[in-house]
């Protein structure tokens, strides 16, 4: 018979800037299945001008991408006790929220919620819980997780930027997904930007740098 427990857990995450009186852009990134934060942080670097932070959590799931050795990647979750993985890792996020954001002045600061291919499902999740308070919702390279509540998605957006962004050879991203999540947006009622660029399932930097300098 099979019982669970809770316990105290350790993690890790990478920033890179300082939040302080004068940051103006705080970027939370997650990461897709199979990478780390230390290196997925450095695909953002170029956005920090002085004023800005990134903050790249990790996955608490880590395995070796090849056999028993060699480089090491994280997941955000598997299909095995999804649902207890999704509350840990969301319990993460919120730990990680409340110890950065508690001294940011929310009127000068703007916080940007990014998610790349699997961490799109994990973002999204995210950041309908009650208590993040984020302006700008990034789904790149990923869609809207299937089980998201339409109500609560309609509810919290509908004040946010929304902006989708993938790439035009991206083998991940299907016309299939695409109209799947067209009508989910379509049920909430709401209107994303959308950025197609040439390229494959990985995060392009004009693009990047180009929707950091509209926002």
């Amino acid at each position: 018979m099979e019982h669970q427990l809770n316990f105290s857990y350790q993690a890790r995450y990478q920033k890179y800037g300082q939040i302080d009186s004068k940051t103006k852009d705080v970027w939370f990134v997650l990461h897709g299945y199979g990478q780390l934060a230390q290196f997925f942080i450095q695909k953002f670097r170029g956005l920090v001008q002085g004023k800005q932070c990134i903050i790249a959590p990790e996955g608490l799931s880590r395995f070796y991408l090849n056999g028993f050795s060699g480089r090491v990647g994280a997941t955000w979750m598997t299909k095995e006790d999804r649902l207890t993985d999704i509350q840990n890792y969301l319990s993460y996020l919120n730990a990680i929220y409340q110890k950065e954001m508690e001294e940011v002045d929310r009127s000068s600061t703007t916080i940007h919620l990014l998610g790349f291919s699997q961490g799109t499902a994990t973002v999204t999740r995210w950041a309908l819980q009650p208590q993040i308070h984020f302006d700008h919702l990034l789904l790149w390279a990923g869609i809207l997780p299937y089980d998201v509540d339409l109500q609560v998605g309609k509810e919290k957006l509908k004040s946010k930027r929304l902006t989708l962004i993938y790439g035009d050879q991206d083998e991940f991203v299907t016309q299939e997904r695409l109209e799947n999540q067209k009508e989910m947006l379509d049920a909430m009622e709401l209107e994303p930007r959308l950025f197609v660029f040439k390229g494959g399932h990985d995060i392009d930097q004009a693009t990047l740098m180009k929707i950091s300098s509209l926002d």
